[in-house]
C-alpha cells in the first residue's frame, strides 16, 4: 500500500511510515502595538494584535487561517515575512529563527517566502508592462532569455505568452490575479502565503484561480497559508483549518474534522453561516451578537466570551489553555465538551 498524507501532515499506510517535515515552525508569535491617543492629553494604549500564536506548518501541505477581519490573519502573514518585528516569539524556517536573520540571509529567504496579496490591481504597478511585472523576479536575466522566461511563467498560470506587453489596466480581476501569482512564481519559492487570494473575485473566477493553486501546488511541491474569512473557500483547498480570533487561535483541526466535528463556539457560529446546496433543513443559523470588539486594552478571558452564546462564569475570569481535545484536533475553550447542541432558531 502506497503511503498516503493526511489532512495533519502526517503520511502513513506502510511499514516505511514517515512523518512530513515542517517547514516553517511558530511559537508564542505576539505582536502589540502602541497607539497614541487623545488630541491634547495624549495617552498611550496597546492593541494586541497577535497573541501567543502558535503553528507548524508541514512541507507540502495548505494551512488555512480563517476568521473576521480585524482578528490578526494579516499581522501573522507580515510577521512571517518579517515585513514587522514581534513583540515577543519566534519563526523558524527549516529551522532557522527568522528574526535572528541578517539582512543577506534574510534577503535569500524571502526568495523562498512569497505572498499573493487580496487586491490584484492594487499589487501590480500600472505604470510596468506584464512581462516587467512579472520579471521582477528574474532581474538576472535579460533580453530574450528574459521574455522566455516570463513566457514560462505566463504559461503556467493560464495566461497567453502574446499578453506580456500588456498593463494590468487591460486586464480582468482573475488574470490580475494570475499575473500576482506568475510574479511569486518567478523566483522559484517553496512557500506561498495566500492573502485572501479570491475574495475581491466572482465566484465563477474564485473557483478557477483555485483549481490553479491546487494544480500549481501538487506540480511545484509547494507548501500553502492561506489566509481567508470564508470558511467555503478553504474547504476548497486546505489540509488543516487554524481559526483565529481577536489575535487568539481558538482552533485547529483537520479540515474533514473541522467541519465534521467543530468544538469552539465561534468555528460552530462560522460553519453555520456557510450556504449549502439546496439548503439544510436540520442545520441553525448561530447569531454573533455585535461586532469583533477592539483590539486594544482587551481583558485577560477569553475574548470570544462576550459574544459567545455558550458562555459560563468561568469564560470570564481566565484565558483558556489551547488543549488536545481529539487526534491533532487542539480548542481554545473551557466549554468545549458541552458543544453538541447548537441553540434553538
Amino acid at each position: 500500500m502506497s503511503a498516503e498524507t493526511s489532512g495533519n501532515g502526517i503520511q502513513s499506510g506502510g511499514p516505511g511510515t514517515q512523518v512530513a517535515s515542517p517547514v516553517v515552525e511558530i511559537e508564542g508569535l505576539t505582536k502589540v502595538y502602541g497607539i497614541e491617543t487623545g488630541f491634547i492629553n495624549k495617552q498611550k494604549v496597546w492593541l494586541s494584535a497577535v497573541e501567543d500564536f502558535n503553528a507548524t506548518i508541514f512541507r507540502g501541505e495548505t494551512l488555512g487561517l480563517v476568521g473576521e477581519s480585524g482578528s490578526g490573519k494579516s499581522t501573522i502573514a507580515r510577521l512571517l515575512l518579517r515585513l514587522v518585528e514581534p513583540t515577543r516569539g519566534q519563526v523558524h524556517y527549516e529551522g532557522k529563527n527568522v528574526f535572528g536573520l541578517g539582512r543577506s540571509d534574510m534577503r535569500e529567504l524571502r526568495r523562498k517566502i512569497q505572498i499573493v496579496f487580496q487586491d490584484p490591481f492594487s499589487s501590480l504597478n500600472p505604470r510596468h508592462t506584464v512581462e516587467q511585472i512579472v520579471g521582477e523576479g528574474v532581474p538576472e536575466l535579460q533580453g530574450r532569455d528574459r521574455r522566455a522566461r516570463v513566457g514560462e511563467l505566463l504559461d503556467t498560470v493560464g495566461l497567453s505568452r502574446r499578453l506580456a506587453e500588456r498593463y494590468p489596466h487591460e486586464f480582468s480581476g482573475g488574470q490580475r490575479q494570475r499575473i500576482g501569482i506568475a510574479r511569486a512564481l518567478a523566483v522559484e519559492p517553496e512557500f506561498i502565503i495566500l492573502d485572501e487570494p479570491v475574495s475581491a473575485l466572482d465566484v465563477s473566477v474564485q473557483s478557477k484561480i483555485l483549481n490553479l493553486l491546487r494544480h500549481l501546488k501538487e506540480s511545484l511541491n509547494l507548501t500553502y497559508l492561506f489566509i481567508s474569512h470564508d470558511l467555503s473557500v478553504v474547504r476548497h483547498i486546505a489540509d488543516r483549518v487554524a481559526v483565529l480570533y481577536l489575535g487568539h487561535l481558538m482552533e485547529l483541526a483537520p479540515k474533514e474534522e473541522l467541519f465534521k466535528n467543530p468544538r469552539h463556539p465561534y468555528t460552530q457560529a462560522l460553519l453555520s453561516a456557510v450556504p449549502t446546496i439546496g439548503g439544510d433543513a436540520n442545520s441553525v443559523r448561530i447569531p454573533l451578537s455585535g461586532e469583533i470588539p477592539s483590539a486594544v486594552d482587551i481583558p485577560e478571558r477569553c475574548r470570544f466570551a462576550p459574544r459567545c452564546f455558550r458562555s459560563v462564569e468561568g469564560c470570564f475570569e481566565a484565558i483558556p489553555d489551547f488543549e488536545e481535545v481529539g487526534r491533532a484536533h487542539d480548542v481554545r475553550c473551557i466549554n468545549h465538551t458541552q458543544l453538541i447542541e447548537t441553540p434553538t432558531a
